[in-house]
């Protein structure tokens, strides 16, 4: 990071400075941030959330509280810890100290049933059609609303009876998205759900998030394409090397900054 964003980004944020030779930014706070959110209006709360890889500090004291109906962007560079965060949201890792709890409890079946996931790499099953992929999700997911998914599918022009496997790739991701949205969860944890597609498929897969996000639920984007969902973001947390650097609401941070939150994140992620 520029040294002298790296300062006007302390400043303006009340962060305590920190070297560029191996350090990264400390976590901060805001009237807005994880302060202002009592317990029971939070839907993920982290608490010295640490995990470690043998040696390596993947995640490092996070704190966070993350208000239901939040819209929020975990946002960062790759290795800046988003993926280790959410794989012990789902209970795919187990920390190495503090907790992270999902509707007040730690991670278990309880917490995924009522937590939506779409991971970031393809997990459909291609020797399946559409429609026995559909019912493979309502079997397991009491929650899930076929109706819901089949008006998506028909929006998309995706028959029920095509092969996944016959399925562009832009395709398969927006069936992957679709079978997730279909769902009345709490919590839809999405990562990267607009990586590695063309920009009419990003336009697609947002209205979609945002047209079948029940009116209290939260969705949590992972993403490191800060522009194409900033519009649709209230809040946004910065990842840096384990660490928090940000977690604010949107309005604050461009009331504060006079400048959109990707134009932020690429003076503050500026090597």
């Amino acid at each position: 990071m520029d040294e002298n964003h790296a300062n006007e980004f302390n400043d303006a944020f009340n962060v305590p400075s920190a070297g560029l030779s191996g350090t990264s930014l400390t976590e901060q706070h805001y009237e807005t941030g994880s302060d202002s959110v009592q317990d029971e209006e939070a839907i993920l709360i982290c608490r010295g959330l640490v995990k470690n890889y043998s040696q390596f500090p993947a995640l490092v004291n996070v704190n966070l509280k993350i208000r239901s109906g939040a819209i929020v962007g975990l946002l960062g560079p790759n290795g800046s810890g988003k993926s280790t965060l959410i794989k012990l949201a789902m209970g795919m890792l187990q920390p190495t100290v503090g907790e992270i709890l999902i509707g007040g409890k730690r991670p278990c079946p309880a917490t995924k049933a009522i937590t939506a996931y779409l991971p970031d790499a393809n997990y459909l099953t291609n020797w399946m059609r559409v429609d026995q992929q559909i019912k493979y999700y309502a079997d397991f997911f009491p929650d899930f609303r076929r109706d819901r998914a089949e008006q998506m599918l028909s929006r998309l022009g995706v028959g029920l009876k095509q092969k996944i496997s016959a399925l562009s790739k832009g395709n398969k991701e927006k069936l992957g998205l679709i079978l997730t949205m279909s769902r009345d969860a709490k919590l839809y944890i999405l990562d990267e759900p607009i990586a590695g597609v063309d920009p009419a498929a990003r336009d697609f897969i947002l209205d979609t998030i945002m047209r079948n996000k029940p009116k209290d639920a939260t969705i949590f984007l992972c993403t490191h394409l800060i522009s194409d969902i900033e519009p649709v973001l209230t809040h946004a947390i910065f990842l840096n090397r384990g660490h928090i650097a940000l977690d604010a609401d949107v309005d604050e941070i461009r009331a504060k900054q006079q400048k959109s939150l990707d134009q932020l994140f690429r003076e503050v992620y500026k090597w």
